[in-house]
C-alpha cells in the first residue's frame, strides 16, 4: 500500500509552499514521479460586505479592492504550487473553488475523498491560513486521513520514527491502518498508550500488544510503551514523548468524542491541531 493520489489543501500564501513541499516529498517517497499525482486545492471565499443601516451602500471601489486581494492571494498560492510541481517534474493538477462554504464545499470534499491522503497546514491563529473549522470539515466529511504539516520550521525530512498514539478506539484503529505506508517505511514505530487501564479485564502491560503483532506481520518494526500523563494534558504528553524518541510523525485518531463536545470543551484533537511539534496524521 502506498499513497498515489495526494491532495494538498493550500489555504494561504504563507503555508502553500511548505504544504506543497511536504506533498511532493511524500509523492517521491511513496510513488515516484511516474506513479504519484498531486492535486492542489484552494478555496477562494467571495467578498461579503455587511451593511450597517438599510440605506447604506458599499463603496464599489472598496469591494473591487477586496475582490482583487482575494484573487491575488489565489494567484500567489497557485504560483507557489505550480512552480514546485514543475521543478520536481511530478504529475499534478490545480483546482480552484469559489463559494461561501469554503473547505466544506462539495467540490473540495469530493476531491479529498478521491485521494489517498489529504495534506493541510496546521491551524495557526496568527496566520491567514486554514481555520480550525476547515480542518474539522476535512476530518469529518472526507473519510480520508489528514496529514497536518506542523508550524515548526523543519522541512519534509524522511520519517524514520513514528509515534502511534493508541487508546483502543475505532478512530485510533483507523489511523493506525491509514498510516501503514509511513509505518512500513519507518525504521522504528512505537505504540504509545497514556494512562492505560489496569483491571480484571485488561492489563496495562499488554495494552497495544495485539495491534503490535498485527503490524509486525506487515513488516513494521514495532515496539510498545505506555506512560502517565502525570497531571499534564494528553496533547502535551504526546508532544513530549515524540520529542523523547525523536519521532518525525505522530499518528492518532481524531474526535473520539462528539464534534459539539469538542467545540464546547476542547479535546486532544483540537489541542494537537494547534500545538503539535511535528506533523500529525489524523483519521476518524
Amino acid at each position: 500500500m502506498t499513497y498515489k493520489t495526494i491532495v494538498a489543501v493550500l489555504s494561504a500564501a504563507e503555508d502553500a509552499g511548505k504544504v506543497t513541499d511536504h506533498a511532493l516529498a511524500l509523492a517521491r517517497r511513496m510513488g515516484g514521479p511516474a506513479n504519484a499525482h498531486v492535486i492542489g486545492i484552494h478555496a477562494e471565499a467571495p467578498v461579503i460586505v455587511t451593511l450597517i443601516a438599510p440605506m447604506e451602500y458599499p463603496d464599489p471601489n472598496a469591494v473591487l479592492q477586496l475582490q482583487e486581494r482575494a484573487r491575488e492571494q489565489s494567484r500567489a498560492v497557485e504560483q507557489a504550487f505550480r512552480s514546485r510541481c514543475e521543478r520536481d517534474d511530478i504529475s499534478y493538477e490545480w483546482r480552484l473553488f469559489t463559494g461561501t462554504a469554503g473547505y466544506a464545499s462539495a467540490g473540495i470534499i469530493d476531491s479529498a475523498r478521491a485521494g489517498d491522503i489529504v495534506l493541510a497546514g496546521q491551524f495557526d491563529p496568527d496566520l491567514d491560513g486554514p481555520a480550525r473549522e476547515d480542518i474539522e470539515d476535512l476530518l469529518y466529511e472526507s473519510g480520508r486521513p489528514v496529514y497536518l504539516v506542523s508550524n515548526a520550521p523543519a522541512g519534509p525530512e524522511p520519517v524514520d520514527r513514528v509515534l502511534l498514539a493508541w487508546n483502543g478506539s475505532r478512530e485510533a484503529t483507523r489511523a493506525a491502518f491509514d498510516a501503514l505506508p509511513f509505518l512500513t517505511a519507518a525504521k522504528e514505530v512505537e505504540i504509545f498508550t497514556i494512562d492505560p487501564p489496569d483491571n480484571n479485564m485488561q492489563s496495562a502491560d499488554f495494552c497495544g500488544a495485539e495491534l503490535a503483532a498485527t503490524l509486525a506481520r506487515h513488516g513494521v518494526k514495532i515496539s510498545v510503551a505506555s506512560g502517565s500523563s502525570a497531571h499534564h494534558s494528553v496533547a502535551e504528553t504526546l508532544n513530549r514523548r515524540a520529542t523523547d524518541i525523536d519521532a518525525g510523525l505522530i499518528v492518532m485518531g481524531a474526535y473520539s468524542h462528539s464534534r459539539l463536545r469538542q467545540r464546547l470543551f476542547g479535546g486532544v484533537t483540537s489541542a494537537m491541531m494547534r500545538g503539535a511539534r511535528v506533523p500529525v496524521l489524523m483519521s476518524r
